[in-house]
């Protein structure tokens, strides 16, 4: 099973160029994609809808989209009015049925001077081969630890509260012919992928706070119930690599669940991308594993 990580930069690429379906081949290959920084109806990307676009170039794909700042951006024709929305957020691709979505809004510091949008987390419940999955889009504040801490707190709870919050409905109900149980429950399982651009380092407070502290005497300090950084578990060092063209530093990670962690096989940068200022971060996860998941 591949899973691709790509800030997408709304597909300007590093060379000047603005070019969806290049985004697209890039990430062809991939069972599962989280991308970050996807919008709709913009006037620096030709007022064209993203999420149409790559899905038009991805149609094996499942897909959903979350809007995480959103404004107004309707118009008239013919004194009619079209309704449209300027959106800018995450979008997950999956060759497998996305069996349920949420979109949840992170918290957002209103700063005075530098320029702080609304940012969130996308929740795809995924039918892999491993078993239902949750997988995570996210992007995290640029501005520094300040912004991010409270944003990965928040991500941290979203997680942890999921399975016990049941799946997209859960539980019976008094009279059937209502219409509420046409399907099977739908599943909400522990198993968790969080892919995304996080603007953080492993040598930073919000790498301590996502994956454990480090002991001086032990080293990093990893919790069972907890995520793991998917590029340590493929037998990278921590402080190694790169995910951008202009940064010699990992800003873009996919952290999974400890039950998860016997099943990535093999994590790498593809450095030779060019549809953005972000390189893709891809991982395999071995779906023959002898380790079950929960």
């Amino acid at each position: 099973m591949k899973c691709v990580s790509y800030n997408i930069q709304y597909g300007l690429g590093s060379d000047g160029v603005y070019d969806l379906p290049r985004i697209a081949a890039e990430v062809a290959d991939a069972d599962i994609i989280a991308l970050q920084e996807v919008d709709r109806f913009w006037a620096r990307s030709g007022m064209v809808d993203s999420p149409a676009v790559l899905s038009e170039h991805l149609p094996d794909h499942y897909w959903v989209y979350g809007a995480n700042l959103d404004m107004e951006a309707s118009f008239r024709k013919d004194g009619r009015l079209i309704q449209r929305r300027k959106q800018f957020g995450t979008m997950i691709l999956s060759r497998w049925p996305i069996l349920s979505s949420r979109n949840f809004p992170l918290p957002k510091w209103g700063d005075r001077q530098h320029h702080s949008i609304q940012q969130g987390l996308l929740e795809a419940v995924i039918d892999t081969p491993l078993g239902p999955v949750r997988v995570y889009s996210a992007h995290l504040s640029h501005l520094g630890p300040p912004t991010r801490l409270p944003q990965i707190a928040r991500v941290k709870e979203i997680i942890a509260a999921a399975p016990a919050e049941g799946g997209a409905w859960c539980g019976g109900h008094p009279d059937p012919s209502a219409g509420w149980l046409e399907e099977d429950e739908p599943p909400m399982p522990r198993d968790v992928i969080l892919m995304g651009d996080m603007n953080f380092t492993s040598e930073t407070a919000e790498y301590d706070a996502v994956v454990g502290g480090l002991s001086p005497r032990h080293g990093r300090l990893t919790n069972r119930d907890g995520l793991l950084d998917a590029w340590v578990l493929a037998g990278h060092p921590e402080d190694a690599g790169a995910t951008s063209p202009g940064y010699p530093v990992r800003i873009d990670h996919c952290f999974v669940s400890a039950s998860l962690a016997d099943h990535v096989k093999e994590v790498w940068v593809d450095e030779a991308a060019t549809g953005s200022d972000h390189w893709p971060v891809w991982v395999t996860f071995a779906t023959n594993c002898e380790t079950p998941i929960t």
